[in-house]
């Protein structure tokens, strides 16, 4: 069901009117949270409104449900899909088939697979091997060595953490190589504590997260990295879950709030796919030295390349790329400029020893 335009969902909002529950939701930037039209609570400025067809696209954005007005109530099939998202986090190191997950949800594996991925962005396949290595982290962040990690998150092998599962999630170098031919990327900007940052997403996910002076640099930018790719920018009507992205990812930068989860685009070689997938298994506040990036990716030799698909990393702050450092300490280089890259580890340092009572 298409979603009415953005001036009536707002007069919806306004006049609090009961005949758009279900039609579709609002988040508000600043408490975090989505609701229903009708909700009594008090009225958000606008510019901190985000617009959802449903309230999976509000979930997978990640707001959770207004408490006052239960907007999870209208979309009660949701539940169901919860718990089989629940039942995938707690069995992530098992073999899971769609067929036997169809059966827990009393759905057929291909709806089951649409519905899915309609709710939380990614398909029940790609949430698995997600939560695979969360579980990777956290046996590395208890002193696991890196095959020992991949074997107790319940990777088959070395192969699907860096191989398989990492170019399924990116481009073959052939299309890399032909600058995006044939595809459509939104993009959108928005000011943050950090400077003017652009946000792209093609089919699979986030490509694209650089700052910059302005809107127009960063799109020259986009266009210079994406060159036969059809840019279009992204009004919050048509796409409301980049906006809703760009809008969590500024809560991070602006206010603190928890690095987002988003569905990654990753695109380069074979080596700074390595990388990059890599960095997300470091944690916040910590950082670690160019030398153990290129050792724990099993190619001690290879610093100067490691830190040359640092440098070569476009997706700022989700891949992050600035918690590596030089083996002195010291913050070496960050193509956002090292104001940007010291601002980013100062930060995660002092929420991670608020979270660690110190």
């Amino acid at each position: 069901m298409t979603i009415p335009s953005e001036q009536k969902m707002r007069a919806a909002i306004a006049a609090r009117d009961k005949a758009c529950d279900g039609r579709f939701f609002y988040g508000v930037v600043t408490t975090g949270v989505f609701c229903r039209p009708s909700c009594a609570s008090r009225p958000a400025r606008a510019e901190n409104l985000r617009f959802f067809p449903g309230a999976e696209s509000a979930l997978a954005a990640g707001f959770r449900p207004c408490k006052r007005c239960h907007p999870m109530e209208i979309a009660p099939g949701l539940n169901k899909l919860v718990e089989v998202a629940r039942y995938i986090e707690s069995h992530a190191d098992e073999r899971l088939t769609l067929t036997g997950l169809a059966k827990r949800s009393g759905l057929s594996p291909s709806r089951l697979q649409r519905v899915f991925k309609a709710a939380f962005g990614v398909s029940p396949k790609v949430y698995q091997d997600s939560h695979r290595i969360k579980r990777f982290k956290s046996s590395l962040k208890d002193g696991d060595d890196v095959t020992g990690a991949i074997f107790s998150a319940g990777f088959g092998s070395v192969s699907r953490v860096y191989g398989e599962q990492v170019r399924s999630i990116g481009m073959t170098p052939k299309a890399y190589r032909s600058g995006g031919a044939g595809e459509t990327i939104a993009h959108v900007c928005r000011d943050t504590a950090l400077g003017c940052v652009m946000m792209a997403a093609a089919e699979r996910g986030v490509c694209f997260v650089q700052f910059g002076e302005n809107m127009q640099t960063l799109l020259q930018q986009l266009r210079a990295e994406f060159p036969k790719s059809e840019l279009i920018a992204s009004p919050s009507r048509d796409t409301p879950e980049l906006d809703a992205w760009i809008a969590a990812l500024d809560a991070h930068i602006s206010r603190g709030a928890p690095r987002p989860d988003l569905p990654l685009d990753l695109r380069g070689t074979a080596f700074q796919m390595k990388v990059w997938r890599f960095l997300l298994s470091v944690q916040e506040g910590e950082a670690i030295s160019y030398g153990e990036l290129a050792a724990r990716i099993e190619k001690p030799k290879a610093v100067r390349a490691a830190a040359s698909a640092c440098a070569a990393n476009r997706i700022g702050v989700l891949v992050p790329c600035h918690r590596v450092l030089r083996g002195d300490g010291s913050l070496g280089g960050y193509r956002w400029g090292l104001e940007r890259k010291r601002a980013l580890l100062d930060a995660e340092r002092a929420r991670s020893s608020v979270s660690d009572g110190t």
